[in-house]
């Protein structure tokens, strides 16, 4: 009986322990996502310098969870470690970004065709619910609130092919994207009109709610297209300093 008791006695903490651990993993995944949403909307400017406590402040995570949402995001290249000098928002490198751009257009493909393929009755449910809820609203969605759409969408095609791998690889690349076009609709003359974005997201949603294959990877192609000819305008007309903040302005600018 003792001896019992004294099992009861390990177990019990460890079982009241469990609910601080699962909200100490979604503190870090809030923090990932507050920070990625700083990243994406440029609030936290591309070659910015500033400090883990800063990110703290302008979070309101603690240490932890920040530090962790940090190593991360400098694991994706999205943010620069400088030993004992704090961090750096990575620039915007146009050239390389661009070339990226067909390695997503193949990761995209195969995720694409997975979730067509494999979709379950919830996910394709989460899709046309999706699908209902921005052509309801195109005509009034904010950037902001379109980023927040997309994010959705990501991880619900993530989530409907079923393959972890692919989260981790894609993650980057749709955070790099997004503040890509965040830029480019918020910065770009004449350049604000979400449709395009918006009617290809449509398209692959209805493709894999409907379990339409080749439909689907041609959206996922067209999406791809899309942000291709962001970047033919950016290199010709965007400001230096919107990819690279610590650029010297020049004389008179």
């Amino acid at each position: 009986m003792v001896r019992r008791k004294r099992a009861l006695d390990v177990v019990r903490p460890d079982e009241d322990a469990a609910p601080g651990r699962r909200n100490r993993i979604n503190f870090f995944e809030l923090a990932y996502q507050r920070i990625e949403d700083l990243l994406v909307n440029c609030k936290l400017r591309p070659g910015q310098s500033l400090t883990v406590q800063e990110l703290q402040d302008v979070t309101g995570f603690g240490r932890t969870p920040v530090h962790n949402a940090v190593n991360t995001l400098a694991a994706d290249t999205l943010i620069i470690i400088r030993p004992r000098h704090g961090l750096q928002i990575a620039p915007i490198d146009l050239a390389r970004e661009r070339r990226l751009l067909a390695l997503r257009r193949d990761l995209e493909r195969f995720v694409i065709r997975l979730a067509a393929e494999h979709a379950s009755l919830s996910h394709r449910n989460q899709a046309l619910h999706i699908e209902r809820a921005m052509t309801e609203k195109r005509a009034t969605l904010s950037l902001d609130a379109f980023n927040s759409l997309d994010r959705r969408i990501d991880g619900l095609i993530l989530a409907a092919a079923g393959e972890p791998f692919l989260a981790h690889t894609l993650r980057p690349l749709h955070t790099l994207y997004r503040r890509i076009g965040f830029i480019h609709h918020s910065c770009m003359p004449g350049q604000a009109d979400l449709s395009g974005t918006i009617d290809s997201h449509l398209a692959i949603l209805n493709a894999v709610a409907n379990r339409h294959v080749d439909r689907a990877m041609a959206a996922s192609d067209a999406l791809i297209d899309y942000m291709d000819a962001m970047f033919e305008g950016m290199e010709a007309g965007i400001d230096p300093r919107l990819l690279d903040c610590s650029i010297e302005p020049l004389l008179g600018a």
